[in-house]
């Protein structure tokens, strides 16, 4: 497949490596594309053009005005996965991040809302980079908590995220990334607090 990711970040990177690594094309978009050495790239309109689906991997200040950049008509119909956390410019208090949002709103409605043409589905939101691509725990595959409005979009996320070594636990509309967003700030914690970023939640359900 086709993927365009929107950003050329630590996360951009790493998920086109697991992406190529695993058979698909990638192109990265940034907004100083000569910047990136090794990979495919060129504008956000340019990435979002390439894409079959996209991803959006940057920080969450900047994930409107990427969207903006890539175009209205080139995010119309695709699947754009979400993998932005609306982190505030502050430190975090005893190692839980700050957010730009409130307990009853999320980035991803805002930007469903400013794109209702795209569909959108959070993912790789809640785990760090190291492990977004065939992940290594001692419990068996992690879970991948996703959301939004389009389930084939959906469907399609879930069969990557498959292939890419994940269980994925479908959360239901784009409302569910209320709850889903905050997964980053508790992943960070023993991070943030110990040093420790090797560790990844599961889904447990009764047999």
């Amino acid at each position: 497949m086709k993927i365009g990711i929107l950003g050329s970040g630590s996360v951009a990177q790493a998920l086109a490596a697991g992406l190529v690594k695993h058979g698909h094309s990638v192109m990265l978009g940034s907004r100083e594309p000569a910047k990136i050495a090794g990979w495919p790239a060129g504008s956000p309109a340019d990435a979002a053009a390439f894409g079959e689906l996209l991803i959006l991997a940057v920080k969450g200040g900047a994930a409107l005005a990427v969207l903006q950049a890539a175009g209205a008509a080139a995010l119309a119909g695709k699947t754009v996965i979400d993998a932005c956390n609306p982190i505030a410019d502050a430190p975090p208090v005893d190692g839980v991040l700050r957010y730009t949002t409130g307990p009853n709103e999320s980035l991803m409605e805002a930007l469903q809302q400013a794109f209702p043409a795209a569909h959108f589905v959070k993912a790789f939101n809640s785990v760090g980079s190291a492990h977004m691509v065939d992940p290594q725990f001692a419990g068996g595959p992690p879970t991948m908590f996703i959301a939004g409005n389009h389930e084939a979009a959906k469907a399609q996320v879930s069969v990557l995220l498959r292939d890419l070594g994940w269980e994925a636990a479908n959360m239901g509309t784009v409302v569910a990334a209320r709850a889903i967003e905050p997964l980053a700030m508790l992943w960070c914690i023993p991070g943030l607090r110990s040093n420790q970023w090797s560790h990844g939640f599961k889904l447990l359900q009764r047999a």
